[in-house]
């Protein structure tokens, strides 16, 4: 790391700290922008099979993407985690009132019983929480490492895109060798290309 650089885990509190600052009501329309950009962005509409995240705290609220993303007539798949492994399943969603449970990181996750496994080449589209971005397209992640090590597995035509805020943007993600880039981000004023 640069001298002056931040650290992740500054970025990731200063990034926290702006978001509680901002009053719900303008943080539920930013995301209902950003629901709008994905939802007319061309890769979404091309692609057929879809993988999206449920949030934690700290990335972008996804459940209405989730629950409105059927109405695009995709094939939604979700990841399971296994904290065991540091691994996650890919497994298609048929409903997700149904077929969601509480998982071990305490998010709502697929449950195994219930979805079908989906193999990774076939993901047109992987939607990649994050906590703060750059705009050449670097990450910074909850920490657990789950999606740095989903994202080289991904086929190269799958298109790696982020959701971000405006005020999770920052000028510089200090990235290490097992960190992994996303290809577009989309927030709720611009979509922006990996320069």
């Amino acid at each position: 790391m640069e001298e002056g650089q931040l650290s992740k885990t500054d970025i990731r509190e200063n990034v926290a700290e702006i978001i509680n600052q901002t009053p719900p009501e303008e943080l539920a329309l930013k995301y209902h922008k950003i629901q709008a950009q994905l939802f007319e962005f061309a890769n979404f509409l091309e692609s057929r099979i879809v993988l999206l995240f449920i949030d934690k705290p700290g990335e972008v609220k996804s459940r209405d993407i989730v629950a409105q993303a059927y109405h695009y007539n995709k094939i939604i798949v979700l990841p399971a985690f296994d904290p065991e492994t540091c691994g996650m399943r890919l497994l298609k969603v048929d409903d997700p009132k149904r077929d969601l449970k509480k998982g071990p990181r305490g998010i709502l996750e697929p449950d195994p019983g219930k979805c079908n496994e989906v193999p990774i080449e076939c993901i047109d589209i992987a939607v990649i929480p994050g906590i703060a971005f750059d705009e050449k397209g670097g990450r910074i992640g909850s920490g657990e490492g789950y999606y740095d090590r989903l994202i080289p597995k991904l086929a190269i035509t799958t298109r790696k895109v982020a959701l971000s805020l405006e005020a999770q943007l920052v000028p510089l993600v200090p990235m290490e060798s097992h960190d992994r880039y996303v290809d577009i981000i989309i927030s709720e004023d611009r979509v922006i290309y990996k320069i």
